[in-house]
């Protein structure tokens, strides 16, 4: 029982914060892409650091090389005039000078290699910030459109306007005819007289017509004359 109440509580707060991220999901992205222009900062300024340090070492190893030439020409020239004492002690601070120069040039190296590491990860972070902002923008925007849209469902599930305005159209539109009703009427009324199958007989001239027409008045008025 206890671990069915841990697991219902703990899908509870899981529920409880996925509907916060969603409410403040704009506020948390803007948070997040201030969180990597600051990592990016970062980034920029152990860049320049390093690329510092490998001009530095430039620099230094520069400055051993020219050293280096310089003293084993004068090595050479002491040897040429039998100065071995001045020779082998120009030839102890060759080799030491040798030996930090094969130091300074491998960590010239891997400073290099990793400022080129350094470079791509900055100029990766910075695409992506730009992305970022982008995608931020279209988030805001739909944001404010869900936003609209739910205040506009609202405002109809609440309003009883569309619903009464579309009962009485379809009223309208259900109801009879009443032109038509009362030419029916008028039918079924003269089918049940027969007074229309009198009248057609008359006009074949069989017996008289039940009704007065335009030539019989005007008939009766030449005979008057």
């Amino acid at each position: 029982m206890f671990a069915t109440l841990k697991t219902l509580i703990a899908g509870e707060s899981a529920r409880q914060e996925e509907a916060l991220r969603d409410r403040y999901s704009i506020e948390l992205i803007d948070q997040k892409i201030r969180e990597a222009e600051a990592s990016l900062k970062s980034a920029k300024y152990s860049l320049a650091s390093l690329i510092q340090r490998e001009r530095s070492e430039t620099r230094q190893v520069e400055t051993l090389e020219t050293k280096l030439q310089d003293l084993t020409e004068r090595a050479t020239e002491a040897l040429a005039a039998d100065r071995e004492e001045l020779a082998t002690e120009a030839a102890q601070a060759i080799a030491t000078m040798e030996n930090e120069l094969t130091l300074r040039r491998a960590t010239l190296q891997r400073l290099e290699t990793r400022i080129l590491q350094l470079r791509q990860s900055v100029e990766t972070a910075h695409r992506r910030i730009i992305d970022l902002k982008q995608g931020a923008l279209a988030a805001r925007a739909a944001k404010k459109e869900q936003a609209i849209q739910k205040r506009l469902n609202a405002h109809v599930a609440a309003d009883s306007s569309f619903e009464e305005a579309e009962e009485l159209i379809a009223r309208v539109l259900q109801k009879d005819d009443p032109f038509e009703q009362g030419q029916i009427l008028k039918e079924i009324n003269d089918g049940l007289t027969q007074t229309d199958v009198a009248d057609k007989l008359a006009a074949e001239g069989f017996g008289k017509a039940s009704k007065s027409t335009a030539n019989d008045v005007l008939a009766r008025l030449k005979s008057t004359k």
